[in-house]
């Protein structure tokens, strides 16, 4: 398989039990789902899956349980990444290891290194292992955000650094990168309100949580972009748009996981720190739901 880090990667949710353990049933029927819905890759333990939660098996085997669905199929990126450098790259060897295809490492968090910090720690990261690097900005959650600089500065040292999940909600930060870096790096959405105007300057996909829930509409809007059917495109993304706002009505991946189990495809449950959504909020995501399908 040919690796394009361009179109819909799906940033996938861990599935729990009511006694907080893994639904593996209904994560292995997820996959199948996104596979069927003509996905580009699935991401394994990322926020969206509640990696801080997850100890280091059940990270690993989400990964292996992925590699063995996909058959190939589909892109496996895995999310390794940590707040510490030899913790991260222990965990995207692992990773590697256990068949991922690439490895997303998101910003060190907490530390609050420099940029020279960040510099070497994806320049080690990267040389630590064989496959595809994508790098995870997205500050609001990290407490700091990687330069255009930086990140051209690791590019020009890690030939393996592929993309960057680019989430600092900002289309102006997309385009820089797109104008300094160009077609060395895939510039992938990190915020599916964003995925039609950032791939209009140039960004090649989106890592998406509301695929998790449609797959097959979100991968078609997506394409109809990247092939440059703008109208059509602005007409998929701009019915999604509702969907997509309310998954963030509270802190993700409580909203996307309340519409799954709306649907019946897993359990309304989140590991602490994280609580299920209040009921105002279930309310909205499930009015955005119902919207959508009627139209």
């Amino acid at each position: 398989m040919t690796l394009r880090f361009e179109g819909t990667f799906t940033a996938l949710v861990t599935p729990f039990k009511d006694d907080l353990s893994i639904d593996w049933d209904a994560f292995d029927k997820l996959v199948e789902g996104q596979l069927a819905g003509g996905v580009q890759g699935i991401v394994p333990c990322g926020t969206t899956g509640e990696s801080p939660a997850l100890d280091h098996e059940e990270q690993l085997e989400l990964v292996r349980r992925c590699v063995k669905l996909a058959k190939g199929k589909c892109i496996v990126l895995a999310g390794t990444g940590t707040n510490a450098t030899r913790s991260t790259i222990n965990a995207s060897q692992a990773a590697a290891r256990a068949g991922a295809d690439a490895v997303m490492v998101v910003v060190p968090y907490y530390n609050k290194p420099t940029q020279e910090g960040l510099r070497q720690h994806y320049v080690d990261v990267a040389a630590s292992v064989d496959v595809p690097v994508v790098v995870y900005n997205i500050p609001g959650r990290t407490g700091i955000d990687l330069t255009t600089d930086t990140l051209a500065r690791i590019c020009e040292a890690s030939p393996n650094v592929v993309a960057v999940k680019e989430a600092t909600g900002n289309v102006l930060r997309a385009q820089e990168i797109v104008r300094t870096i160009g077609s060395r790096i895939s510039v992938l959405s990190g915020d599916d309100t964003l995925t039609l105007p950032m791939i209009s300057i140039g960004a090649r996909g989106v890592i998406s949580v509301t695929s998790n829930l449609y797959p097959a509409e979100v991968s078609k809007t997506t394409r109809l972009a990247l092939d440059g059917k703008w109208d059509d495109a602005r007409r998929e993304h701009l019915a999604l748009c509702n969907v997509h706002e309310t998954m963030f009505v509270e802190a993700n991946p409580s909203p996307v996981k309340a519409a799954l189990a709306h649907h019946g495809r897993m359990k309304d449950v989140v590991r602490g720190p994280l609580a299920r959504i209040s009921e105002p909020a279930r309310a909205k995501v499930i009015a955005a739901v119902k919207k959508y399908e009627a139209r």
